[in-house]
């Protein structure tokens, strides 16, 4: 970026420009994660891939957490518009069918999956009050769109079970995606044949792991409160 850009960035002022700024530096973040794991990646690396002073990436964003909540906000969002076209059509789809479908979107969107497997211990650690509320207001709305989208292909799940079933599956992408995806030492351990059953194939394991919740919930008791959601 040079000088003249770096200036007119770091004068905008109007709501639409602001807006512009901030996609820049969420667009660098997502490139700066395809190259380094996010433990990696500092608030002045990430300024200087934008092209200003720590300073002035504040000014959008008030930590380096906040940008990649942001930017799991709008990962989460980018694969809503997609599921339903993943999905099988129609209602009353087979539930291993619905759950293979969720498991195998999910694992085309590594960055989402590597968001998801660090919000609790990296992104809610070091933002404040006001960047968490906005967050999890937005995710349960993400939360509702995906149950809707889930009990429209198993409609005798019901909402409140979709609902329940949308929040579980982002504890189970944040479990399986660090174990699918190991440090190259526990990779070259893993060569070893008594070690095969080991390896995870994340959207093998995803699509059992919610094929076995959606059975759980269709047999679940009925007297059973449904537990909130706490993501």
């Amino acid at each position: 970026m040079s000088q003249t850009e770096s200036t007119a960035f770091q004068r905008a002022r109007r709501p639409e420009q602001v807006e512009i700024r901030k996609q820049t530096i969420l667009d660098a973040a997502e490139a700066l994660l395809g190259e380094m794991p996010i433990a990696e990646i500092s608030l002045r690396e990430l300024s200087r891939r934008v092209g200003l002073s720590k300073t002035n990436v504040v000014r959008y964003f008030e930590t380096r957490e906040a940008v990649f909540l942001e930017l799991l906000r709008r990962s989460q969002q980018a694969w809503l518009d997609t599921l339903e076209r993943d999905l099988p059509p129609g209602r009353s789809a087979p539930h291993h069918a619905v759950c293979g479908a969720i498991a195998a979107s999910l694992a085309q969107r590594p960055l989402l999956c590597e968001l998801w497997s660090a919000l609790a211990t990296v992104l809610e650690r070091n933002v404040s009050l006001e960047s968490v509320r906005a967050f999890k207001l937005s995710n349960l709305e993400a939360q509702v769109r995906f149950a809707g989208l889930v009990s429209d292909r198993v409609p005798e799940l019901g909402d409140d079970a979709a609902r329940e079933l949308a929040a579980l599956c982002t504890v189970a992408v944040a479990g399986l995606w660090p174990f699918a995806n190991p440090s190259p030492t526990v990779l070259a351990a893993t060569e070893d044949p008594r070690l095969a059953g080991s390896r995870i194939d994340f959207a093998t394991m995803l699509s059992r792991h919610l094929d076995l919740l959606v059975t759980g919930l269709l047999h679940r008791p009925t007297t059973s409160p449904t537990p909130p959601s706490r993501q």
